[in-house]
């Protein structure tokens, strides 16, 4: 019953609350990255597979400029990266505009990480029941080791996960989540971009 019915409700109430006693600090931090960004905005958006490999936008703040060598090409992420972008993806604050993902009913607070859309042709029928549920902010593998596992290991606690999703569960991972943060454990987000190697279908 949880699964399919009050998780969403359980996900609506608690990104509802959090956007309305966070949006006084969320709209400071857009002001500033606004600035620091020099003209490349304060949000990122990026295409992303979710429940039933949908595909849909992810929304989260933008820690790096768009600056570009002679060339024309962007310079490398260590270059571009801000001083508040190191920051926001340090405590995860990156991440917080999901909440807006979570409301339109994209995203779940927990649950499977949401990858880059390349992936989907090289998971294993098994890897690929991660989408049998909505992606989520936070999950079972980000609380179990994030980018110092391996991607294999990743899927198989995302796999776990579907197969054992309870309200306890997500209050747990939520629980984790914010401990982890708080003693800075994981500075990305484990999304296959930066900070971790990409999936290749073996690794």
């Amino acid at each position: 019953m949880y699964k399919h019915f009050f998780k969403r409700l359980f996900d609506f109430l608690i990104s509802l609350i959090a956007l309305i006693i966070l949006s006084p600090i969320l709209l400071v931090i857009t002001i500033w990255l606004h600035l620091a960004n020099k003209g490349a905005g304060a949000f990122f958006f990026q295409e992303r597979p979710g429940k039933d490999e949908k595909i849909f936008k992810v929304i989260k703040f933008k820690s790096m400029t768009d600056e570009k060598d002679a060339e024309g090409k962007l310079l490398p992420n260590e270059q571009r990266i801000t001083k508040i972008g190191k920051v926001i993806r340090k405590f995860s604050i990156d991440e917080l505009p999901q909440l807006l993902n979570v409301l339109k009913g994209d995203m779940a607070l927990v649950g499977p990480r949401p990858l880059v859309p390349r992936y989907l042709q090289l998971y294993s029928p098994e890897q690929a029941r991660r989408h049998e549920v909505r992606p989520g902010i936070t999950g079972w593998a980000q609380v179990n080791g994030r980018n110092a596992i391996a991607w294999t290991e990743r899927f198989k606690l995302d796999v776990w996960y579907v197969d054992h999703l309870t309200l306890w569960l997500d209050i747990k991972i939520i629980f984790m989540t914010v401990i982890n943060v708080l003693t800075g454990k994981g500075i990305d987000s484990g999304d296959g971009k930066v900070g971790s190697i990409g999936f290749d279908g073996t690794n």
